[in-house]
């Protein structure tokens, strides 16, 4: 790339890494991403266990993005979250339909023993001692993770190390099963992610990876060399496709 050029997506790179973002809301940078989905479908897994449901928790709510989608609720219907940030978001998002929103992370939880019929959790940290201590006798424990190996190829890039490296299906079974949960669905599944514009890779790494959740925090101006590389090589192919992995688990 030429100084010019080159100045400019710094330019760009920094005006995107100002941007406000809200909740778990992706809204603003959904064109310059496209990721593949999973054979199951979250969303309508947790809406059939909800219309069964007396009692339901969803824990790491994020913002309530997907928990709101699920509406309507039964009459106790709680939603748990630890990023003090989200609380706010969450709470404008979930109280008008009805569910009491509290801040705090997966463990302790802040109820008594035997609670609920249904816990829910997508794409957030759980405690299996405490899912397990929370549910009632017969209760269903829905939550999708993402895998230990999501987006490899671009941590790798970057030349960042796994963070949860033995998060995989395997032993989250295993360690619920230690737990005496009875596994009645787990799958898992790998798909591609395209970023159609390097503004977006590092806005990924702002959002998702500087909150807890890859690596520890990283910025524009500490990866601006990293990211021209990068623009470098994938410019003559428009894009980027690292692999994407999840866990559903029932």
């Amino acid at each position: 790339m030429n100084p010019p050029v080159r100045s400019e997506l710094i330019a760009k790179w920094e005006r995107d890494e100002a941007a406000v973002f809200e909740g778990w809301d992706f809204s603003y940078i959904k064109d310059r991403f496209v990721e593949e989905e999973p054979g199951w479908d979250y969303r309508a897994l947790a809406k059939g266990l909800i219309k069964k449901s007396a009692a339901v928790l969803d824990v790491a709510t994020g913002g309530g993005e997907v928990f709101s989608s699920l509406a309507p609720f039964p009459v106790r219907a709680i939603a748990v979250e630890g990023y003090r940030p989200n609380v706010t978001v969450a709470r404008k998002r979930l109280e008008p339909l009805g569910v009491q929103v509290l801040e705090g992370g997966e463990t302790p939880l802040p109820f008594a023993g035997n609670t609920f019929d249904l816990v829910l959790n997508r794409h957030g940290g759980f405690d299996a001692a405490e899912i397990y201590r929370v549910l009632q006798e017969k209760g269903t424990f829905l939550t999708q993770q993402v895998d230990g190996g999501n987006l490899i190829e671009l941590l790798d890039l970057f030349d960042a190390k796994q963070k949860w490296p033995d998060h995989v299906l395997k032993n989250v079974r295993q360690r619920m099963q230690n737990f005496g949960f009875h596994i009645e669905r787990a799958e898992e599944w790998k798909g591609k992610a395209r970023f159609l514009d390097v503004a977006r890779t590092d806005l990924q790494k702002r959002e998702g990876w500087e909150k807890r959740w890859d690596v520890d925090s990283l910025k524009s101006e500490d990866l601006a060399k990293e990211l021209r590389l990068f623009c470098e090589e994938v410019i003559e192919h428009l894009a980027s496709e690292p692999r994407i992995q999840e866990t559903v688990l029932v």
